[in-house]
């Protein structure tokens, strides 16, 4: 549920053995990377958004900063500016994809959803997906994914208004889903209503495991979550947090208790949820028919999104986010074999 939770205890989840900086099985792909956010990857070239606007390229270890013409200005604030980020599932063939940024209007923060058209190294906005969704400079959400039913599925934050997340005609605190135009699918639970499942502080991350969806959340103090996501159903903002429990809302598969993960990106193969964590540094492991949580991977610093490819998994560190440490090289993407 966050931008950013609020405590660090010094607890820690239960450990697995990390492959740590120095494993020959890591390789620093690419370094030098503006605050990136969101990883997608094609044919051996990597698209990865970055936070202040812009949109780089990393092609056999180079970086090359992408052209980007929005309708709207990205408005880069605290936890806004430009946020996810999912290719087509034909950009293969039509250079499409979507994108998630926040913008300014009438000197009110929101954010917006485009679909872009890649052309001579240029990406360009061809059409609005959805627009208007509450902005702040905290709590916006950003998170793009297309699902194994090839609808477009959105993570929106609450943007520090809590009571809007339990408001089913408010898209705010919400995971929406759409047809790849911006339409509402018909067997959404709510007709005529993008909204797929709610009670949601700052959900952060999205992956399948099959046709099972799970979504990583901040907790308000620590309590952070990863919640298996059904259609219709609520996630407890601001009612209940962590393991508090009421009728008719949802609890979710872990939660962090006192111990602070700030989640982000995660991914799953079949078996295990790969989660980033920012306050957590590190790559935590999910088991969802256990439960069980280990960290699996540190010694980078804040970690912002994961991507499996073949058998690997790519991270990007965010360091230079204002609220790490950065070091001489950072941001970096990153590759990692999996086991």
């Amino acid at each position: 549920m966050t931008g950013c939770s609020q405590n660090e205890p010094d607890e820690e989840p239960r450990e697995t053995t990390a492959p740590g900086v120095e494993s020959p099985d890591n390789e620093v792909i690419a370094e030098h990377l503006d605050i990136p956010w969101n990883i997608a990857g094609f044919n051996g070239t990597f698209y990865l958004t970055e936070r202040n606007g812009s949109i780089s390229s990393v092609i056999d270890g180079q970086v090359e900063q992408m052209q980007l013409q929005l309708k709207e200005e990205v408005h880069a604030v605290g936890e806004g500016g430009l946020l996810g980020f999912v290719l087509h599932p034909d950009f293969g063939e039509n250079r499409e994809a979507f994108i998630y940024h926040s913008y300014l209007d009438n000197n009110e923060m929101k954010n917006r959803v485009v679909k872009v058209k890649l052309e001579d190294r240029t990406w360009t906005e061809t059409e609005t997906i959805m627009a208007d969704i509450p902005g702040a400079t905290f709590h916006n959400g950003g998170r793009l994914a297309i699902g194994p039913d090839e609808k477009l599925y959105i993570t929106t934050g609450d943007a520090g208004v809590p009571d809007s997340a339990q408001a089913p005609g408010n898209v705010a605190g919400k995971i929406l889903r759409v047809e790849l135009n911006g339409d509402i699918p018909a067997d959404n639970p709510f007709s005529g209503n993008p909204v797929y499942s709610y009670g949601h502080r700052n959900p952060q991350g999205l992956a399948w495991i099959g046709n099972d969806l799970y979504s990583s959340e901040h907790g308000q103090s620590a309590h952070d979550e990863i919640n298996k996501i059904e259609p219709g159903k609520n996630y407890g903002w601001p009612l209940i947090e962590g393991d508090e429990t009421q009728e008719g809302m949802q609890a979710p598969l872990v939660q962090s208790g006192e111990t602070t993960w700030a989640p982000s990106g995660i991914e799953a193969d079949a078996n295990t949820i790969y989660m980033s964590a920012l306050r957590g540094e590190g790559i935590y492991t999910i088991d969802p028919k256990t439960a069980e949580v280990s960290k699996w991977l540190d010694g980078y610093g804040r970690i912002r999104d994961v991507k499996i490819i073949d058998d690997h998994l790519y991270f990007i560190t965010n360091n230079g986010d204002g609220r790490g440490t950065k070091g001489e090289t950072d941001d970096r993407l990153v590759r990692v074999a999996l086991p």
